[in-house]
């Protein structure tokens, strides 16, 4: 009855039929399930359970979430009732179709008397509770109560629910009185069926009450009736809560001076990150914790909200920096503070993950700073959650298979390759099976392979001057940037030189960051090029046979890690991928997670690496093109002291000091670099998007400074224009910057990308070059040219294109800054990226292994043995 009517009216209800030896632990583990999946709003336990083994049927009831008993049997639910607190979604079924029954007559409750017959929690218990919240005088009867006849022709409104056929008759009734029959007792098999009889004479009864409900027919249907409408308000209570956020927001305890970043972190007491993904709606089942502050969560989360509209996509990028960096991650952070714990907006900010070279270098912590963090800033620091370490070891694996490989093929004849290969009793991997469809070759088995096909099969002739895939380790190292491998005497004089990147220079580590799904991390990873053969075939990682291994790997990595803001925001960590000869952006995987999360009126902040001109317009180009997101707005992060440098001010170095020129009001000098935030500002409005600029405060700033910069955004093309002072007030200091935030995402957006993929590739280069940067076009030397139309014919023409160049200016000469004119982009060499899905030409020199300066980060950072904190990260 209950499956059928939920069918009639259009919800969807599913019978699960456990087994007859189901356990226990087997109930709950089904009503957890249950309860944790956001697509069911209802869930009954159907009584009494039929096992052979002993289930308490109360701790299965019990386990039940109270916001999904739609029969209201849980003690909870029970608990809410007899205190008077009536939720109708929470009420059980069988007494609220009584009370709505009675109520059909007419008549007066309040101050009628009542009389229930039967004290079960289902029925006769909660049925005194409902007429006692009505004002009547109820009185409950049962097997011990003495005459009962005398108690029930007092009754204006008499339910019976004792479970006895025929236990009221007709002068046991007051005449006119409403009767409510909620017995079902099998009578005697009359014609193959047996009928059934209610705990009231009909036949007697009938004929005194007012009014009186048959069995079957008049409380049956009422409380499957019940159990719907129950089903609909649960879920309409769960919709509501689904889409609004539960979070207490961490007050912040400023101090003026503003201390160090350690500081500031460990003074303060981070919320307890399960109640942060409670708070945002994470089922509990869909988070894995590492520790108290830290989870990852679950890809199936994705898939549960796949029918919750996304919310407002703003990208946080930067004019061209100084070398010491203008606080994007800080304005990332402190933006997404105010948005959620004063503008009470539902926010998540997603950042890369800091790789801990320039932790332990000379940058220091990639947290943010100020009070606008990301904490626990030291596990965000370190090791977090091993997603680093994961690609490392798949990287390294690659490179181990690629060099076995060649090893191996150039010590052995073709027919022992093959057979080491393939053991003859052993059936071909599925990764073997893609190889053979891939070279066109119809068997399925070893024996089934014709000599010239197990050859073709066996040997991938690896060419060695082509290889392209180096190893990789999570430091700074500069004496690792060119080594030999090969020496020993067992590798048969096999030596070449190589070179060892950092972990986030890894083309896996771009992979993680644009994969959509495991399905696609896993072909990405197969597609990846590691080298050509000796007639110029592209060798990959399925032809090394490693792409399953590496995914194993990599599984966990996939799952981005929640944590939270120094106001207890919710922020995505994932991926860390180098903004030059990479994309520069966090994963796509948080980002839709986030949007997913914040719901339709939410906003999540995403951050791109480096300037607008290089994460900005790889954003655009790259990531929004694999991921089919179209950003609401975007913010433009700038500072006086970056705009003094592309005015003519003196050279910025790390550690060396500033001069007086970016500690002293300048407007003369502030005035000559504007030409650059115009430039910029322009780079970000022609992809069609809102530009939002955020002028990130330095104590040493002037008014008038921040007034002329704030005015000459306004009148260049920017939607607004803020000062943004999150560093030393958290989210207060960004209201305005909030506010505008808000209204540009409101404003009409046509985005669009800057070029077409069917382009040649140096068409494409060109179009970055003269729209982004401002230069003529690119020069392509000859060999480079044959490479670019080699990549052609290898079918990778149709790749976006991913420029790899300095950071410091918007040419390719890090000593030009402001707006260069009348230069040219010299490319010295095109690489590929064809797992993570773009080809990547070099203007310039570009160091993939940086190195420890004299005095570098390491010195600062220490334990405190005490207490156990880490201590000088930044």
């Amino acid at each position: 009855m209950k499956i059928k009517a939920a069918t009639e009216i259009g919800i969807e209800a599913q019978h699960i039929k456990l087994g007859g030896q189901s356990t226990q632990p087997e109930v709950i583990s089904a009503l957890e399930s249950l309860n944790n999946d956001p697509e069911v709003h209802g869930i009954i336990l159907q009584l009494p359970l039929d096992t052979s083994c002993t289930v308490d049927e109360d701790l299965c009831t019990n386990t039940i979430l109270p916001s999904k008993d739609v029969d209201g049997l849980t003690e909870l639910s029970s608990a809410r009732l007899t205190r008077g607190v009536l939720d109708s979604s929470h009420t059980p079924c069988t007494p609220k179709g009584c009370l709505r029954l009675i109520k059909s007559t007419g008549v007066k409750l309040e101050g009628s008397k009542a009389v229930v017959i039967g004290r079960s929690k289902i029925v006769g218990s909660p049925m005194r509770d409902l007429l006692l919240a009505e004002n009547c005088t109820v009185t409950t009867c049962h097997s011990r109560t003495v005459d009962l006849s005398a108690e029930t022709r007092t009754a204006d409104i008499l339910v019976v629910g004792a479970g006895k056929a025929r236990l009221v008759t007709g002068d046991m009734v007051k005449p006119g009185a409403v009767v409510i029959d909620c017995g079902i007792n099998y009578g005697e098999e009359k014609n193959g069926k047996r009928e059934l009889i209610g705990d009231v004479d009909y036949a007697s009864v009938s004929k005194v009450a007012g009014f009186i409900t048959p069995v079957p027919g008049g409380v049956g249907p009422m409380t499957v009736a019940m159990l719907m409408e129950n089903t609909v308000k649960c879920a309409e209570k769960q919709t509501a809560v689904s889409n609004s956020w539960d979070l207490s927001y961490l007050p912040l305890k400023r101090i003026n001076p503003v201390p160090s970043d350690s500081e500031i972190a460990l003074a303060q007491t981070p919320n307890k990150i399960r109640n942060i993904a409670r708070g945002i709606g994470i089922p509990e089942d869909k988070l894995e914790l590492y520790g108290d502050y830290k989870a990852k969560i679950k890809l199936e989360l994705l898939d549960s909200r796949q029918s919750t509209k996304q919310g407002n996509y703003v990208l946080v990028c930067g004019i061209t920096p100084t070398p010491l960096g203008e606080g994007k991650s800080t304005t990332t952070i402190g933006l997404s503070q105010s948005l959620s714990a004063h503008l009470n907006k539902q926010t998540i900010a997603c950042i890369r993950q800091p790789s801990m070279g320039p932790t332990f270098g000379i940058k220091g912590g990639a947290a943010g700073g100020g009070y606008s963090q990301v904490m626990p800033m030291d596990e965000f620091n370190m090791h977090l959650t091993g997603d680093i370490h994961a690609i490392a070891t798949a990287h390294n694996l690659v490179a181990a298979a690629l060099d076995t490989r060649i090893f191996h093929e150039a010590t052995q004849s073709d027919e022992a390759l093959f057979k080491r290969l393939c053991p003859p009793e052993k059936p071909l991997p599925p990764i073997m099976l893609r190889r053979l469809q891939k070279l066109g070759i119809a068997g399925k088995t070893p024996e089934e392979l014709s000599p010239e096909e197990r050859v073709r099969f066996a040997r991938l002739n690896i060419d060695p001057t082509t290889i392209m895939w180096n190893r990789v380790l999570d430091m700074n190292d500069r004496f690792l940037r060119k080594v030999t491998v090969g020496q020993s005497a067992t590798e048969k004089g096999m030596v070449r030189e190589t070179k060892w990147d950092i972990t986030v220079a890894s083309e896996i580590m771009a992979v993680l960051a644009l994969a959509t799904d495991l399905s696609d991390l896993k072909s990405r990873i197969g597609r990846i090029v590691v080298a050509n053969s000796v007639d110029n075939v592209p060798v990959t990682v399925d032809d090394l046979g490693v792409t399953g291994a590496c995914t194993a790997l990599m599984r966990e990595a996939l799952k981005p890690t929640l944590m939270q803001t120094l106001e207890g925001s919710p922020v995505l960590v994932h991926a860390g991928p180098f903004a030059n000869i990479a994309h520069g952006n966090s994963s796509i995987i948080a980002d839709r997670m986030a949007l997913k999360l914040v719901g339709s009126e939410g906003y999540v902040c995403t951050e791109a690496g480096f300037g607008a001109d290089i994460g900005g317009e790889k954003f655009f180009d790259i990531k929004c093109r694999y991921s089919g997101l179209k950003p609401s707005a975007a913010v433009l992060v700038c500072t006086v002291r970056a705009l003094k440098m592309h005015g003519g001010g003196p050279k910025v170095t790390p550690g060396g000091g500033l001069a007086p020129e970016y500690k002293e009001e300048n407007l003369t000098l502030l005035c000559e670099g504007l030409c650059h935030l115009t430039k910029q500002i322009a780079n970000v409005t022609q992809f069609g998007t809102p530009c939002v600029v955020a002028v990130n405060r330095f104590h040493t700033d002037t008014d008038k400074e921040l007034e002329m910069v704030r005015e000459h955004a306004l009148k260049n093309g920017a939607f607004d224009a803020q000062i943004a002072e999150n560093w030393e007030k958290g989210g207060e200091g960004a209201m305005e910057l909030a506010r505008a935030v808000v209204k540009a995402c409101k404003s009409p957006s046509n985005f669009k990308f800057l070029y077409d993929l069917e382009q040649p590739l140096i068409s494409k280069m060109n179009i970055i070059v003269q729209k982004i940067y401002g230069g003529e076009e690119v020069v392509v030397p000859e060999e480079i040219a044959e490479k670019i139309s080699n990549l052609e014919k290898q079918g990778y023409g149709g790749l976006p294109i991913c420029m790899a160049k300095t950071h410091l200016s918007l040419s390719c000469d890090v000593t030009k800054k402001g707006v260069p004119t009348d230069f040219k982009v010299p490319i010295q060499d095109v690489r590929l990226s064809a797992g993570a899905g773009f080809v990547y030409p070099l203007a310039g020199t570009i160091s993939t292994m940086p190195g420890l300066p004299t005095r570098p980060a390491f010195y600062n950072i220490d334990v405190d043995t005490d207490t156990g904190d880490i201590t000088g990260l930044f």
